[in-house]
């Protein structure tokens, strides 16, 4: 019998859809293992297709290449540890979410996912098929079973495995951030060893796919729930961990435990990546954006400069004359202060020549919010012109607080190709905004210090397309308007409910309204970070057309 067993955890990040790039990050991970002389290199859920792949995943010329080089992979891998990967597995009519382990040139077991998650992002009941309840495969003569995910967050699979023989478990992951998530997969997997009485090794991937990004913080717990070790957050790492088999049953030897930043420095974090990995994955290499000297734009553009560098950042101040000297000069300084490239382009002629060739059309009315969506309009137009001609991304740069009322105008200020700050209420981006001032980390790629002039955080918010506007003309303050869109987005909250609460109710029916009405703006939204699980997009699905209002 086995007195240790050593794993290399690999919290790497890999790319849908990049088979043979995904078989290369798997080999430098077994690699080092095989370096370091252990038994077993570990990889994430899916690992071999990338996470969440979707529906690419039953397209049979995909799942039957990536079985391919799993196999391609055992062979390659048969002169050292043991390799588990997660990918898809074809078995009579199902296809599966399997966890492949490798050995001596051949794949000797194949975990299937039995719990398929179906709630926020996931739809993985549509996808795959269930597996049934299995026990442990063995790596020389040490059983090992592996919920895969999902299957860790119930009951029956883990102790299916502990009543069937495996002596410690081994969870590979694709699980995506939301604020707070780290303390819900602590509690799950806490739950899983008291019930079980085995050592858990709870190993999740890093990186961005679309609006997701997944975080890492793989850990160990001990019998009890202590932690044994805990690795970074957001961070690629290749770590290898040591069990002992004790009188006690195995144990997993103490090791360095990462520093786990607030929840602050999480959700910046998430967005500089989505944006990086978004950027990387994608092939684009530079971004540019409309800065209107408001502190929305500031904050997209400093969050841009974190991700690309200042070198690979164009921001276009175009303004009209309702644009404020004001606003011009701090839409200068911040784009001084990050370092970025700085282009001003007036929209006063281009705006003439379209109200003159309307004129006739628009005879005998009164100039409205027409007029005003016309400058928002041109300026996405001369954006995308840009983008067009020098294949920058155009960022756009609307927070939640607007995507949700839709305080934006589509084909306007909403063109673009990702919106970093989307999960952001207007109330989150002005402590953001704070928050980066006063703080600075090494994986940022921009200077530290003073990037957004305070005078952008503490001046009123307006969009300045009349003269004298503010946005709480036309919506509630934003403190008030938060509290109501938390409650009936974020929590599901009945309008009675926030009423309750103490707010008007003629002010949460507005609100309400327009929340419904802004559905076909945000179904042409760009994509953005997600940061909760209410995110606009696959976390909340809603008709476009809907007649449904809360009677309460």
């Amino acid at each position: 019998m086995a007195q240790t067993f050593r794993i290399t955890l690999a919290q790497m990040n890999p790319t849908v859809g990049d088979i043979a790039g995904n078989a290369d990050l798997a080999r430098r991970a077994w690699a080092e293992g095989r370096a370091a002389g252990t038994d077993l290199v570990a990889l994430p859920e899916m690992f071999i297709t990338g996470y969440d792949a979707q529906d690419l995943v039953m397209k049979p010329a995909f799942h039957q290449a990536a079985m391919a080089m799993i196999e391609t992979l055992a062979v390659e891998c048969a002169d050292g540890p043991a390799l588990a990967i997660g990918g898809p597995w074809v078995e009579g009519t199902g296809l599966f979410n399997a966890y492949h382990i490798c050995r001596g040139g051949k794949v000797v077991h194949r975990v299937l996912k039995h719990d398929l998650p179906n709630e926020t992002v996931f739809d993985e009941v549509r996808v795959f098929d269930a597996g049934p309840l299995g026990g442990p495969y063995s790596v020389g003569d040490v059983r090992i079973g592996s919920p895969i995910c999902e299957d860790a967050w119930h009951p029956e699979v883990a102790e299916t495995l502990e009543e069937t023989g495996a002596e410690f478990l081994l969870v590979p992951n694709g699980s995506p951030y939301y604020r707070g998530k780290l303390d819900t997969r602590f509690n799950q997997m806490v739950a899983r060893v008291v019930e079980t009485g085995l050592p858990l090794i709870y190993l999740n991937m890093i990186g961005g796919q679309d609006d997701q990004v997944f975080d890492g913080g793989s850990f160990g717990l001990n019998p009890g729930g202590e932690l044994a070790f805990q690795m970074p957050l957001f961070e690629e790492e290749i770590t290898h961990i040591t069990l002992q088999n004790t009188a006690e049953g195995w144990r997993i030897d103490d090791g360095p435990k990462a520093h786990i930043p607030d929840a602050w420095e999480q959700d910046y974090r998430v967005m500089v990546t989505a944006l990086r990995d978004y950027m990387g994955k994608s092939g684009f290499k530079k971004v540019l954006l409309g800065m209107s000297g408001g502190i929305d734009s500031a904050i997209v553009a400093t969050i841009a400069v974190d991700a690309l560098g200042p070198e690979n950042v164009r921001c276009v101040m175009l303004p009209s004359e309702y644009t404020s000297q004001a606003s011009l000069d701090d839409a200068k300084a911040c784009a001084q202060a990050l370092g970025v490239r700085y282009d001003f382009v007036p929209i006063g002629a281009a705006r003439g020549a379209i109200t003159d060739t309307l004129a006739p059309l628009f005879e005998g009315t009164k100039p409205d919010l027409t007029e005003e969506n016309i400058q928002s309009r041109l300026r996405g137009l001369l954006l995308m012109a840009l983008s067009n001609k020098f294949g920058e991304m155009l960022l756009t740069t609307g927070n939640k607080s607007e995507v949700a009322v839709g305080y934006s105008t589509i084909y306007g200020d909403m063109a673009g190709g990702y919106n970093p700050i989307k999960e952001l209420y207007k109330t989150r981006v002005f402590e953001t905004c704070r928050w980066r001032n006063a703080n600075h980390r090494d994986w940022m790629m921009g200077p530290s210090g003073e990037v957004i002039p305070p005078r952008i955080i503490d001046k009123p918010p307006s969009a300045e397309l009349r003269a004298d506007q503010r946005d709480d003309d036309s919506l509630p303050p934003y403190d008030v308007l938060d509290a109501i869109l938390e409650q009936l987005i974020d929590q599901d909250a009945s309008v009675g409910d926030v009423v309750a609460m103490g707010y008007d109710r003629d002010v949460v029916k507005k609100v309400e309204h327009l929340i419904y009405i802004s559905e076909y703006k945000r179904f042409q939204a760009a994509p953005g970070a997600r940061l909760t699980k209410r995110s606009f997009w696959l976390d909340r699905r809603y008709p476009i057309v809907n007649r449904w209002r809360d009677p309460t």
